[in-house]
Parts: structure tokens; C-alpha cells; sequence
């Protein structure tokens, strides 16, 4: 049997999952790491514990089923912009890994902002400037920790998000590589070039000698024998963000697919072809995936709270017992009567970007009942998924042709009509729960030849009946307008 091995490393635990030659989960395995805050907006990871938790999922997972006879290889795909410095012989980390949720890199993007290097960031790297990514929290661990820049420009010291550090321990430090998906999350690489790019290194005071090599995520990576737990080296064969990993498990290869995770917040994504074009404001252009030669952009756009306003619901106003209920609520009225609820509990995400705002209940009469303030909570979800995958389509010039989806609040049928209602559009739910798993699962089945077209790996994906739209796009518009009236509300409150 041969058996490949997919890590998922994302930001609160690391997940291996085990799939067969024909592509199908046998299991899983998991292990939570502790999450750091030293002081208010930082976040911390150890890079040691993830590299130990790894070997020890990994091992976990493949006890039951070795056997002598068994071929395996592994595949990654990670929390994206958390970054991870460390010492190129010893393999060890000069400090904690500074998390993409950290916002200690705020006054070193203020400073590049200030100096007007905006528009040389986004051209050459498609990104804001923005602590979100890893540039800042890079050059920040430099200036900080003691003897780190000294250490930098000797040569003694490696940057790299959470892939390259789990590559360079997996293979005792024999290789410090990164694919294009994550190096496109750095604010460093230049995704025209598809190389790491001087002036940004110089913006940022980080010597080019730190940096990973980046390749195509349909790489081989490296060998391993994770930590003596295989008498043979094993291959690492494909690798990717775990955003880029959703949509390539989705199979949106070509352009105008899109993927969203509907989660605490959701992850929009869009295909837009072979050209790098230029974000609209208040979304980023990354390298979608790379692969069989070919390299795909997409549009990203990342909302704040989408399943969060329905926990919120649950827990804080007590409308709720469980988030199963929503559907039943939000379906007991006819329409959402008037009443928006705009769910910026931690500031209004893409593509609005404002960090100050504060959620609104709007539009409320004596009429009003729980049931349309639950309604409103799950179409608030729809419409900014909405408001996101129409700015992108719409800039990239290119028609929507289906959104695939996962995640928890795409069991609920209704929001997922309202969905296809407002975007007048297919939307494809996964019977993939792991698609950041199973688009590492692809990459790796390209890098070793299982697969040598996108349409040979796309003919594995499973996923229900298409929900088409049952509305018009001018049956929706007044509840659309309505939307857009109380965010506008709530933009002039802030």
C-alpha cells in the first residue's frame, strides 16, 4: 500500500491525516500546542513544541497500519504567515514564533506607511502593509532579540514561516525551503518574479542570506525519516498555505472558481488566472498554487466574524442553545423584516477594513423578534462573503462560475441558498472536512506523478448536488441595497 502522509499545522494544533492510493482517509490524528501572550496584541507559538507535536501525530498515525511492505510520503500545508527565526547550525530558535494574529510589527508598518512605500509592497508583492504578515514580525525578532542582527549578518540565522521550519528539522537541517504560496504571505517575495525581492528585503532590514529557497508547491521538498521513526527516508512531495491548500482541495483550478471557509471567520478566495492583477482595495493578491508548471493568482479576502456572530448568539445574548437552532429560527419568519446586523465585533474586515468600528443591530421595530435578529445574524454571513467575492470578480474581469465551500455553517441549508440567491451563483459543498489536508494530498500526488493534468486529479473530488439559485439577482437587490445601507451606517458612527 502506499499511503501519504498530510500535515496540517495550523494556528491552535497539528493535524496529520493518513489517505490510501486511492485518495481516501483512513485516519487522523491530532495534538493541540500552547498558544503565548506575553503582552496585549502579541501572540506567541514554540517552534519546538509544533516540530515535537508533529513527529508525535505523525507517529501516532501510522502505528496501526505499517508494514514493511508500505510505501509513504509526506505532504504539508500550514498556518501561513506565522513566522520562525532560528540558527542555522544549532536548529534552534533565537525566540517564539511571532503568530500572524501578532500586532507587535504595527509600528514598523506604520513607519513603511509613513515613508510611502505602500504602493511598492503591493505592486511587488501583492499585500498591504500589515503586521498580519511576516515581514514585520521579522525584522521586529532582528531588533530585538539580543545579538539576532549581529547573528543575521553573519549568515548564521534562517527566516521562515512554519513549512520552512518543519522541513529544516524533518530533514536535520540539510534543507531550508519554502513553496511559493507561503513565500507570497511574507510581504518580502516578489510574486511577479516568483523570487524573493531586494527592495523589499532592504525595506525591511533582512538579509537575503536568511531566506528559504521557494519552489513550486508540486515540489519535492526534501527526505526525511521523521525523527527515526522510518528506517528509510521517506519523500516530502507538496507543499502550501493552508488557504491555497482549500482551494486547490477544492479542485478550483481554473479561474473564476472560488473557495470559502465558513469558520470563527471565513476565508474568501478566488482564482482569477495566470496574471498577477492588482488587488481592489482592502484585499491582496497572492500565488493561488503552483503546480505542473503552471502558476495560478487568486484574490484573497479575509472576514472577521462569520460563524463567530452565530456563537455570539449562543453565548453572550442566550437566543440560542446551539448553533443547530439558527436554521430552524431564521426560516420561521419570511423575510429578515427589516432588521441588519452588521457583526464587526473586532473592527469590518475585507473589503471594508475598518478597524474601529463596532457591531449594529439596525432597522429594529416593535414587531421585531428574536427570530429576525437570528436571521439577520446568518444573512449577515452571506453578504459579506457577497460583498468580497463580487469586488474580486469584478476587478479580475471574469464571471463567477461556482464558489466551493466548507466548514461548519455549511450544513445550513438556508444560509446556503441565500448564498447562491445572492450571488447568483452555484455553491458546492465538500464532502472533503480536511481541504487544506487534501489540497496538500493533491500537490503530492502531482510531485510524484499520481496525477500528471488538473483534470485527472480534479476527476477524485466528491461533493453534494450544486445549491443553484432559486431568487433572481433582482429578487435579491432590495435586501442587498439594505445590507449595504447599515453598513454605510455604520461607517459614518465611525
Amino acid at each position: 500500500m502506499r499511503y501519504t502522509i498530510a500535515v496540517d499545522q495550523s494556528t491552535s494544533a497539528t493535524k496529520a491525516l493518513l489517505f490510501d492510493e486511492q485518495s481516501r482517509l483512513v485516519s487522523s490524528a491530532s495534538k493541540d500546542h500552547r498558544q503565548y501572550y506575553p503582552q496585549a496584541g502579541w501572540v506567541e507559538h514554540d517552534p519546538e513544541e509544533i516540530y515535537a507535536n508533529t513527529l508525535q501525530v505523525i507517529a501516532d498515525l501510522v502505528a496501526p497500519v505499517r508494514r514493511p511492505e508500505d510505501a509513504f510520503s509526506l505532504a504539508i500545508t500550514n498556518q501561513r504567515e506565522t513566522v520562525v527565526i532560528w540558527n542555522r547550525r544549532s536548529g534552534k530558535p533565537v525566540a517564539n514564533a511571532v503568530v500572524w494574529q501578532d500586532m507587535r510589527g504595527a509600528d514598523i508598518c506604520n513607519a513603511l506607511k509613513a515613508s510611502g512605500c505602500t504602493e511598492t509592497v503591493r505592486q511587488k508583492s501583492g499585500l498591504l502593509v500589515d503586521p498580519y504578515f511576516s515581514g514585520s514580525g521579522a525584522k521586529w525578532i532582528l531588533d530585538h532579540v539580543d545579538g539576532a542582527r549581529d547573528a543575521a549578518g553573519r549568515g548564521e540565522l534562517c527566516f521562515g514561516t512554519v513549512d520552512s521550519w518543519l522541513v529544516f528539522k524533518l530533514t536535520d537541517g540539510r534543507e531550508h525551503v519554502t513553496d511559493y504560496t507561503n513565500a507570497s504571505r511574507t510581504m518580502l517575495f516578489n510574486i511577479h518574479q516568483l523570487d524573493w525581492d531586494d527592495d523589499l528585503l532592504r525595506l525591511l532590514t533582512i538579509p537575503r542570506s536568511m531566506m528559504p529557497e521557494a519552489k513550486p508547491c508540486d515540489a519535492r521538498f526534501g527526505e526525511t525519516t521523521v525523527g527515526g521513526l522510518f528506517a528509510h527516508p521517506i519523500p516530502i512531495a507538496g507543499m502550501l498555505g493552508d488557504s491555497h491548500g482549500a482551494l486547490t482541495g477544492q479542485m478550483c483550478f481554473s479561474e473564476g472558481y472560488g473557495k470559502a471557509t465558513y469558520g470563527t471567520g471565513s476565508s474568501v478566495m478566488v482564482n482569477i488566472g495566470e496574471q498577477a492583477a492588482a488587488a481592489p482595495e482592502g484585499l491582496v493578491t497572492s500565488v493561488g498554487f503552483a503546480a505542473l508548471g503552471k502558476v495560478r493568482y487568486a484574490f484573497e479576502g479575509n472576514i472577521h466574524c462569520t460563524g463567530a456572530t452565530i456563537q455570539w448568539l449562543k453565548n453572550q445574548l442566550k437566543l440560542i442553545d446551539s448553533a443547530r437552532e439558527i436554521e430552524a429560527l431564521a426560516t420561521s419568519v419570511a423575510d429578515n423584516g427589516g432588521v441588519y446586523l452588521v457583526p464587526a465585533f473586532s473592527g469590518l474586515g475585507a473589503p471594508w477594513w475598518n478597524d474601529r468600528a463596532k457591531a449594529i443591530v439596525c432597522g429594529l421595530t416593535l414587531n421585531s423578534t428574536k427570530a429576525h435578529v437570528c436571521r439577520a445574524a446568518e444573512e449577515s454571513i452571506a453578504y459579506q462573503v457577497t460583498d468580497l467575492v463580487r469586488t474580486m470578480t469584478d476587478r479580475a474581469g471574469i464571471p463567477l462560475k461556482e464558489i466551493r465551500v466548507d466548514g461548519g455553517p455549511t450544513r445550513d441549508k438556508f444560509l446556503m441558498q441565500f448564498q447562491s440567491d445572492l450571488l447568483q451563483a452555484p455553491i458546492v459543498r465538500s464532502e472533503v472536512e480536511d481541504a487544506s489536508a487534501f489540497g496538500a494530498l493533491v500537490m503530492n500526488g502531482f510531485a510524484l506523478g499520481k496525477w500528471s493534468s488538473f483534470e485527472e486529479a480534479a476527476a477524485i473530488r466528491t461533493a453534494d448536488t450544486p445549491i443553484r439559485p432559486l431568487r433572481s439577482e433582482a429578487d435579491m437587490a432590495a435586501t442587498y441595497a439594505g445590507w449595504h445601507e447599515a453598513v454605510n451606517l455604520l461607517l459614518k458612527r465611525n
